[in-house]
């Protein structure tokens, strides 16, 4: 659910070969459309040749930072942007992005998606060497390597792939440097990044959507390991050294949950995949039931899916309160109860005495999932079989999504049958590993399921400790 899981960020890049015009406007609306990557800081940095380099970065969603502020004033025939979500650095002003910095004879801006694992290591490296932090995040240390590496050689590319030997995790980059769009993807592929085309213009984003509601032409997913820029209106490519030797992860959850159900991310459709999950569910757990009832939103698609495999009537028995915002971390029980409430209220003419199926994308902490059922109850139905689209998360993610850490993992201390007495339901259940793999439709070996195997795509370093959301 999503007050469980969030994930790190959303990226965007617009570079237009003709400098008379400007594409902060179409940089708003593509963040519009990945607002649901992150909500708690948005930013948008443009460069044009008369006024050079202009930004702006705000706390809340993108139409609270901008609202009152003239996007005109941000003109520029080449922008980035970005919406947060923070797994890495507190939720302050600071941290915002994209991150911008200057030296003699240019400037950096940068947007980032992703974790970098060694960030500490690296940030008190930088640190010995006189850097001075603005913000306590990975994506400000990734901004000034790349500004020590590229005050040495003068040459971008060259810069971009000595700190790819140096990162380890996960990343998708934007970035401006002295009037110039490059796009970054981590050599393992773990976070999503694309390009299309729109008139005379490039764009890259952490995913389809933002293409779509600019109208623009979807052309490619930028590859794993790929540095993507633009010269003479044409896309130009250059692969880092370091992909040749490193296999490809992609991050399951983009299909399970983060991803809009409308993307297509390397090639496979986020919705078909949702649908997928919800018929493999079927196949393990036939269950004998009067309706099909969906956690909105993101596990839509897997009960319709389930529905359709069974026969068994799809029915919208919670309906979700699309005005509320994350919520606070609430102190008591009865608050986050509250918080609950909120979000979700239950149609009793449709559970009352019958028999149902609830259908969510994941269980984390479990304490959502508790609340939720207790929710149910109140419209006393005749049973409750809750399935899951995610195997059982035993283990934290450190590549971008803030989860909990592991003594905080439901399903790291507790098996299923002790779980299913926690929650006090007819039974539970949790779609397999290998149910999972083909219901995404993509090779296992080419998939990050760290959080689901402990199997980590990267050397994690000594006493880390993943990102907690629900620590103070």
């Amino acid at each position: 659910m999503q007050e469980e899981l969030q994930d790190k960020c959303g990226v965007v890049g617009i570079h237009c070969e003709d400098t008379s015009k400007n594409v902060s406007h179409f940089v708003y609306y593509c963040l519009y459309a990945l607002q649901h990557r992150g909500q708690e800081s948005a930013g948008i940095a443009t460069f044009n040749p008369e006024k050079g380099l202009n930004y702006y970065c705000g706390m809340g969603l993108i139409t609270d930072v901008f609202k009152g502020y003239e996007i005109d004033n941000l003109s520029g025939n080449i922008g980035i942007g970005h919406v947060r979500y923070s797994t890495t650095g507190q939720s302050l002003l600071e941290n915002s992005q994209p991150f911008v910095t200057d030296f003699d004879g240019g400037f950096i801006a940068m947007a980032h998606n992703g974790d970098i694992v060694n960030s500490s290591i690296l940030r008190e490296e930088l640190k010995d060497e006189g850097c001075e932090f603005k913000s306590n995040t990975d994506s400000e240390v990734i901004c000034y390597l790349l500004k020590k590496e590229y005050q040495n050689n003068k040459d971008i590319i060259e810069s971009i792939e000595n700190i790819s030997k140096k990162l380890v995790g996960s990343y998708g980059l934007t970035i401006i440097v002295n009037g110039e769009l490059y796009a970054v993807r981590d050599p393992a592929g773990i976070k999503p990044l694309a390009i299309a085309e729109k008139n005379d213009s490039y764009i890259v984003a952490s995913e389809s959507v933002a293409f779509d509601v600019i109208n623009a032409n979807f052309i490619r997913d930028i590859n794993p390991g790929e540095v993507v820029y633009f010269k003479n209106n044409e896309i130009n490519s250059h692969m880092l050294e370091i992909a040749k030797d490193t296999p490809l992860y992609h991050c399951m959850f983009e299909y399970v949950y983060f991803a809009r159900p409308d993307s297509i991310i390397d090639g496979i459709n986020v919705y078909q995949t949702r649908l997928n999950i919800g018929k493999q569910l079927y196949k393990q757990y036939p269950i004998d039931a009067d309706i099909i009832i969906p956690v909105p939103d993101s596990s839509i698609p897997a009960a319709i899916g389930y529905s359709r495999a069974s026969g068994i009537p799809y029915g919208e028995g919670l309906i979700k309160n699309r005005y509320v915002g994350r919520t606070f971390i609430m102190p008591t029980q009865e608050e986050r109860e509250l918080s609950v409430r909120l979000k979700l209220n239950p149609i009793k003419e449709v559970i009352k005495d019958k028999r149902i199926i609830l259908i969510d994308d994941s269980i984390v902490r479990g304490t959502t999932s508790k609340s939720l059922i207790e929710l149910v109850k109140e419209a006393e139905p005749a049973e409750i079989h809750f399935l899951v689209g995610c195997p059982p998360v035993i283990s934290p993610c450190y590549y971008g999504v803030a989860m909990a850490t592991k003594n905080e993992l439901i399903a790291a201390n507790y098996n299923v049958e002790e779980i299913r007495q926690q929650l006090d339901i007819d039974s539970l259940g949790y779609i397999s590993l290998e149910s999972l793999v083909k219901a995404i439709e993509m090779p296992y070996e080419d998939l990050c399921l760290g959080c689901l195997t402990e199997c980590y795509p990267t050397e994690l370093p000594k006493n880390i400790e993943a990102q907690s959301y629900y620590k103070p």
